[in-house]
């Protein structure tokens, strides 16, 4: 087994700006996101493998954090393992299975870098949604890293290029479809 090191994940969120003021005007102002954001059992653009029964209990683990309001993540993945409040862009609202997804609402805040996530969105940038954790892997005879059971999720950041498939954020307006 490896030693345990910083995990980060990433998938891709689809925005259409379009849809901005449709979704603020439903939502009471506020700007929120929804889609998948992270995914179990798949290989990742960083050959990387969350076993289902690991992500399982990370998810519910978080599920605190979301119901306290906690869920804060950082515009951009830092190279640390705790969440500093200065760069929180977000906060995850509602997280729950759907098959081997896990799907959310993300909601933007009004902070200084949530402007920034919200200045990108409004210009059409494409945009994703990473999870930060810790833990270890260890090699597959494919070649893969397998997350061991020590991992434990930090949060969920938004980022330039996400690792997990199909893991896209849209307007509330919008479904999502997995990949």
């Amino acid at each position: 087994m490896e030693k345990k090191q910083l995990l980060r994940e990433w998938i891709a969120l689809e925005y259409n700006p379009k849809l901005l003021k449709e979704d603020r005007e439903k939502n009471g102002g506020k700007l929120i996101l929804q889609g998948i954001i992270q995914k179990a059992a798949t290989k990742n653009q960083n050959k990387r493998i969350y076993p289902h029964e690991v992500l399982a209990r990370e998810i519910e683990n978080y599920q605190k954090a979301v119901r306290e309001n906690r869920a804060v993540g950082e515009l951009d993945h830092p190279e640390t393992s705790s969440v500093s409040l200065k760069n929180v862009s977000h906060i995850i609202r509602e997280m729950q299975w759907d098959g081997a997804n896990v799907v959310g609402r993300v909601e933007v805040l009004p902070t200084p870098q949530g402007k920034v996530l919200e200045s990108l969105l409004e210009a059409g940038v494409t945009i994703g949604i990473s999870s930060r954790g810790v833990g270890s892997t260890e090699k597959t005879n494919e070649g893969l890293d397998m997350v061991q059971p020590d991992y434990q999720i930090i949060c969920f950041d938004i980022v330039s290029e996400p690792s997990t498939p199909g893991a896209y954020l849209m307007p509330e307006s919008r479904q999502y479809t997995d990949a």
